[in-house]
């Protein structure tokens, strides 16, 4: 029987709920909670199967089922702020428990995060538009050999990951030193776990849903990410023209760990500005 996801809240005020990448867990936004929970009420969840909640997973690893288990465990409308797959995940709980919801804020996410090339130009009817038939993301082949590697030895995959998303960084050892002695405070996922949610990076797409969204929205970047290119970031514009955004110049795809300070202020004011 499936119970309720385990969740860490500290502090007061405006609640935001914060929520992890693919293979990693709350543990990343530590130096985070540490600084804004003298501010806000900060709450962090493990996706099911992470973390905390490594042993309370789900038979269907859908995007619509692991909102559905995060809605059901924070009652509270909150700010919810999503990490890469975590954004995803965010940004469909914005569009399906919008009472739940009262500001979203992606960082280094997309709302489709494979590489998607149509040879000829199509004019696609939910926009009117017909610019967007190329999407920039994450080739089919890398999402593929991550599924390989899973075979193989988990903690050299994950290892793998994290340098792929400090990539970029002007300080890049000290990064993957920083995420993997966060990550490595919580129990590692399955690979049965890490196959599912993996593949929600190649199955879900909510770029057509994105104009739906009428509550304040910001979306940070790095501007030397290789999983969300920045060319993707125009795209989005188009997608959302009434949300905020933020490119972090030298990042790549953790800005809160290679850029704190920076990441830290803006995501501040922005918060102090809205709510």
């Amino acid at each position: 029987m499936s119970t309720s996801l385990i969740f860490n809240s500290i502090g007061q005020g405006q609640p935001l709920v914060f929520i992890h990448g693919w293979g990693l867990n709350s543990g990343v936004w530590q130096p985070l909670v540490e600084k804004l929970s003298s501010h806000y009420q900060v709450i962090t969840i493990d996706l099911p199967g992470f973390g905390l909640n490594t042993d309370n997973s789900i038979e269907s690893y859908t995007l619509a089922n692991v909102s559905s288990k995060i809605a059901e465990a924070i009652n509270t409308p909150a700010v919810y702020i999503g990490w890469s797959l975590g954004g995803l995940v965010a940004t469909h709980l914005a569009l399906n428990h919008s009472e739940k919801v009262q500001g979203l804020i992606t960082v280094a996410s997309s709302p489709c995060f494979e590489e998607i090339i149509v040879k000829e130009k199509i004019f696609n009817e939910k926009l009117n538009d017909a610019t967007l038939g190329t999407w920039p993301g994450i080739k089919p082949n890398v999402l593929q050999l991550f599924h390989q590697q899973l075979g193989d030895n988990i903690k050299k995959t994950l290892d793998g990951f994290l340098k792929i998303q400090a990539m970029g960084s002007p300080h890049i050892r000290e990064d993957i030193k920083q995420l993997r002695d966060l990550i490595m405070a919580y129990p590692l996922p399955s690979k049965e776990t890490l196959d599912k949610s993996l593949r929600l990076l190649s199955s879900e797409d909510l770029r057509y849903q994105l104009n739906q969204i009428k509550i304040p929205f910001l979306r940070l970047y790095g501007k030397l990410d290789s999983l969300v290119p920045k060319a993707a970031i125009t795209h989005i514009n188009q997608l959302s023209p009434n949300s905020d955004y933020i490119i972090f110049e030298k990042a790549s795809h953790a800005p809160f760990i290679s850029h704190f300070d920076e990441f830290f202020l803006q995501l501040k004011q922005w918060l102090e500005l809205h709510f």
